[in-house]
């Protein structure tokens, strides 16, 4: 039988989906056909097997780290496998060689798994937390680096930062906050949560990167991963290494007596981040999905959601919507704030009970579409609009 191909606009892979256009593709994405598949597979596997079924699929985890690597291009031995974005947030907050009184440059208006592991290494190890604005940002990219190199003059240790913005989509100047960091001898660390899978992304100048699998890359929750730049490995001190994380930590399972052994040192790799057993279940499911977005390619996803916003933006601006878009600095969230006289809340709401899911971040309404979500959905996005904006 021919796999089932993934079709830009088109959403036969998730023929159960109930919303007639599915736009929070920014908090959960919904499963498509092949990775409930996928889902089925391991399950059938652990039911008849048990342990053989963690063996059947243990070789799984080494292909998916490449997969993973190829969509970033990086190495697969730069990633390892974590429960979420805040997972591997942590990780690297306390695997950093902190010293103490070093400084942290992180943001207002940054989602929280961006901040409070920043807050908890500063509180254990002594470091400085600098908060500067997003709105330099939101009036240039250009006048956003200049407040960041401003603060780099100072002398900083790191840099964390999302690639896209949760509240109002807004994409960051990633590549070159990296060579400014780099620049001031700054490390980048990045939250790309809400933008890998949907938004290119280049990491040549990132040092460290966390993402989730539930969003734009379309798995379920509780997997995720961390990138580590190859140059950063060895500098790493596993504070919360656990026992996966040794070299050869399978062995005394199943090559006889004699290697049960507490000596063996922690891996070198990003992949010494697991510390304990993986969901089999999720990091196969995830495979199935970066598979689809792989052969679709983000760029052409990315160019497929921007026509989708570039129809349903102006329309929402002429109903008195103020839209929280940025030129030159597009994801593919559009977040809008509601005409006067009406609460987004509320909208939101109406929307679900005519078929149109979207949310509603911090007081914003956030339109996600993705890769399955057809030009043909604005009209009836609007018709949804108008019924309840209408006198």
């Amino acid at each position: 039988m021919t796999a089932p191909r993934a079709v830009l606009g088109d959403r036969s892979l998730f023929p159960n989906l109930r919303a007639k256009s599915y736009l929070n593709h920014a908090a959960i994405s919904p499963l498509s056909c092949p990775v409930a598949s996928q889902i089925e597979r391991v399950v059938a596997s652990y039911q008849g097997g048990g342990l053989e079924g963690f063996k059947e699929w243990l070789p799984q985890r080494a292909r998916f780290r490449e997969s993973l690597g190829a969509l970033l291009g990086v190495s697969g031995e730069d990633i390892g496998f974590v429960q979420n974005t805040s997972a591997g947030v942590t990780s690297m907050a306390f695997m950093l060689p902190w010293k103490e009184g070093d400084r942290i440059v992180l943001f207002e208006g940054e989602f929280p798994a961006n901040v409070t592991p920043w807050q908890q290494a500063a509180a254990t190890f002594g470091l400085e937390i600098t908060m500067l604005p997003l709105a330099p940002f939101r009036r240039s990219w250009e006048e956003g680096l200049a407040s960041l190199e401003t603060e780099l003059t100072r002398g900083v240790r790191l840099v964390a930062m999302s690639a896209v913005q949760f509240q109002t989509g807004l994409r960051m100047p990633i590549e070159d906050a990296g060579a400014l960091c780099h620049r001031y001898g700054t490390e980048l660390f990045v939250d790309a949560i809400q933008a890998l899978g949907a938004v290119p992304l280049r990491v040549d100048d990132v040092d460290y990167l966390s993402c989730g699998a539930h969003k734009w890359l379309m798995g379920v929750e509780g997997v995720g991963f961390v990138y580590v730049n190859s140059a950063k490995r060895g500098a790493l001190i596993p504070r919360l290494g656990g026992w996966l994380g040794h070299e050869a930590a399978l062995d005394f399972l199943f090559l006889g007596s004699g290697h049960l052994r507490y000596d063996r040192p922690l891996r070198r790799e990003a992949n010494v981040v697991e510390q304990g057993a993986q969901s089999v279940i999720g990091l196969a499911a995830w495979e199935a999905s970066v598979d689809l977005i792989r052969e679709l390619g983000v760029d052409a996803i990315f160019e497929h959601i921007s026509r989708f916003h570039a129809a349903l933006e102006p329309a929402l601006k002429e109903r008195g919507f103020e839209s929280a878009r940025v030129e030159d600095a597009q994801s593919a969230t559009l977040s809008v704030k509601a005409p006067p006289g009406h609460d987004e809340v509320d909208l939101a709401a109406k929307l679900g009970e005519r078929g149109v899911a979207v949310s509603t971040p911090d007081g914003y309404l956030r339109f996600a579409p993705h890769w399955p979500n057809s030009l043909e959905e604005v009209p009836l996005i609007l018709e949804a609009l108008d019924a309840h904006l209408s006198p």
